[in-house]
Formats: C-alpha cells, sequence, structure tokens
C-alpha cells in the first residue's frame, strides 16, 4: 500500500508515525512547535487527533484520566481541545514543509470531512472507532487507505472491521495496540505480529504506550511494517499520555535504532565469505605453532618445543599435535613460525 508517496509493507523501510495526539493541550502554538521538533527526528509521518465536541461527545462522557482542573466535563476537554479548518490546514501545510506526512485520527464525519478537505493522504481509525462503520463508510469514499489500531477488539471483530473495508475497495494495514497507558511489557503482544501477517494478509504495525523504545525495536526485529509511538516535549508536560510517551530526543534515538536493525536484516551474511574478507585481520588476532628454541635440522619435535603465539603467520595451534613426533628437515630459529617447509 502506498501512503500519499510512500510505499508501505512488504520490503519498504517500516513506516514510522509520531503520535502527538493532545499532547499540544490545546494550544495552536505548541502544536505547530511539536511539527519543527518532530521534524528532526527522522520519522516519516506526525499524528493528532480531530476532536469536535458538539460532533462526538456527550453528557455521558467520562473521563479516562481526570488531571483537567480547567474542565468540569470531558465534554469541556475535547471543546478546548479543538482547531478549526483552517487551523488544521495550516497544521498539515507546516508538517509538509517540513518533509512529514500528516495524519490525525477522526471521531465524528465533521472530523472526516475537515481533514479530508485538507489532503490527509490517510485515515487513521483510533482502538474506540473499529466498529464505527458509518464514519469508516464516509472515510471509504476518498479511496484512501486506512490505518487500524486494535487495542480494545478482539480478531474477530477487527477481521470484521477489514472485511468491510475490503468491500469498500480501500486498502488497510493493522496496528497491534493494547489500550493501556502506560503499557506493561506483558502486555505489548508482540507475538500477535505474526499471527496478524498470517491471518488479514496486509501490512501490520505496532502501536505502542509503553513510553519506551523497546518494543518498537522488537517489533521492527520480528517484521513490523508501521510503528506509531507516543511523543512528548518532557515527561514533566502535563497531558494523560506523558507516561506513555517517549521525549522527542527518545524518539530520535528510537528511529535510529529502527534503521540499524533495518539495515542488519536487509544484509545478510555469508560466514565463509566474511572468514576469507578477513584473513589478513584473522592473522593479526589468531596464534600460529612456534618454536621455543633453536632446533637443528633432524631434531624430532616434541611439546616442549612449541609455543603457541601471535601473529597467526605460521601452523594454526589446532594443528598442534600434527608437528609432535615429526622431525625438521630445515633448522629453525627462537619465535620462528612453523611452516610446513620445516617438516
Amino acid at each position: 500500500m502506498q501512503i500519499g508517496s510512500t510505499k508501505v509493507g512488504g520490503s519498504a523501510p517500516c513506516f514510522i508515525i509520531a503520535e502527538i495526539a493532545q499532547a499540544h493541550d490545546g494550544s495552536l502554538g505548541s502544536a505547530h512547535a511539536y511539527i519543527d521538533a518532530v521534524a528532526k527526528t527522522g520519522v516519516n509521518a506526525i499524528k493528532f487527533q480531530t476532536h469536535i465536541a458538539s460532533e462526538e461527545s456527550s453528557p455521558k462522557d467520562e473521563f479516562r484520566v481526570n488531571i483537567f482542573p480547567q474542565d468540569k466535563t470531558r465534554y469541556d476537554y475535547w471543546k478546548r481541545m479543538e482547531f478549526s479548518e483552517d487551523q488544521w490546514r495550516d497544521l498539515s501545510n507546516h508538517a509538509k514543509e517540513k518533509g512529514l506526512i500528516f495524519l490525525s485520527s477522526a471521531f465524528s464525519n465533521e472530523a472526516v470531512r475537515i481533514l479530508n478537505s485538507i489532503g490527509m493522504p490517510a485515515w487513521k481509525i483510533a482502538s474506540g472507532e473499529i466498529n464505527n462503520f458509518p464514519m469508516i463508510e464516509e472515510m471509504a469514499k476518498s479511496k484512501k487507505p486506512f490505518l487500524i489500531s486494535s487495542g480494545l477488539s478482539s480478531m474477530d471483530e477487527i477481521d470484521q472491521t477489514l472485511k468491510f473495508i475490503d468491500k469498500l475497495g480501500c486498502e488497510s494495514a493493522v496496528f497491534q495496540c493494547t489500550t493501556s497507558y502506560p503499557c506493561p511489557p506483558e502486555e505489548i503482544g508482540l507475538n500477535l505480529i505474526n499471527e496478524m501477517k498470517e491471518t488479514f494478509d496486509r501490512p501490520i504495525g505496532l502501536s505502542d504506550h509503553s513510553g519506551t523504545q523497546y518494543p518498537a525495536l522488537a517489533a521492527v526485529a520480528l517484521g513490523v511494517n508501521l510503528l506509531e509511538v507516543h511523543a512528548v516535549f518532557s515527561r514533566d508536560s502535563f497531558g494523560p499520555d506523558t507516561s506513555s510517551s517517549l521525549t522527542i530526543d527518545e524518539l530520535e534515538d528510537m528511529v535510529k535504532g529502527v534503521r540499524f536493525i533495518e539495515s542488519m536484516i536487509n544484509s545478510p551474511i555469508n560466514k565463509d565469505d566474511q572468514a576469507e574478507s578477513k584473513k589478513e585481520l584473522k592473522a593479526l588476532f589468531a596464534k600460529s605453532l612456534y618454536a621455543k628454541s633453536n632446533l637443528s635440522i633432524g631434531h624430532q619435535v616434541t611439546k616442549k618445543d612449541v609455543a603457541i603465539k601471535k601473529p597467526g603467520i605460521g601452523i594454526p595451534a589446532n594443528n598442534f599435535t600434527n608437528i609432535i613426533g615429526k622431525k625438521l628437515k630445515k633448522a629453525i630459529l627462537i619465535d620462528e613460525p612453523y611452516t610446513e617447509d620445516h617438516f
């Protein structure tokens, strides 16, 4: 599949998304600052969340993490997170200028309309929206690919959504995701990466909320096609996802790690060819059989006549027993390596 002009899946490099979500805490300036910071890390995309309180929330909407003293209700919080269509367009354009693909999760049909109008190249479905078929159907009209998070779903529920998207004629990828903030190691679910690849036959990603680099690096070694990790300026930042996020410096380090691992995976080594190419270096480190004293022609070599020393330019040390008992056909000096010519 492709996200914009970037290939995803198969032998393509892992597609890395920095998830900002609500780390901007409703500040447009902060959202733009995140774009500038993330652009330096080497990720492919930056992702936000497009919330429109009146379109997605109701008075029954309860806080997941109630840490917002200025918001009496979760509706108030979503209202404070809103940006206008023009502001979303400015954020998208800023991301493009910095070489980033702009993504944002939609939580209502109005959000879909806004994100489609600004030319967002793919749809990111949050874990809680995987069964929102009316919204998915609205998204599919654009024929853009879908990126599906699965943090709250069974394999059957994921399969139902993917089949629905397939019928709508759109490509899709699935993220293994555990809705736990921060997510402990025993709940990451790396075992599901290969299971999902075999079951769903499409690009598979990991959306990680551990607040560490480890799951992402392990997932890449297992062949994951996409990664999504939360990012925040500092762990002292205010917000519900701070403990589940990487700092910008950690994000940059993770990206380097991902590309390092990919380079290793894509560079298979033939051990015999490698040994042949290192022959000169091997001679410096390997050991050979050396004379412990000056020995004359006709001398029958004993164990007491042999030292094992560097460099490895004579008979290799593993041939030690082969020269014991043999007679010299030419003299050898102390600290001279034994060679086949001596016998």
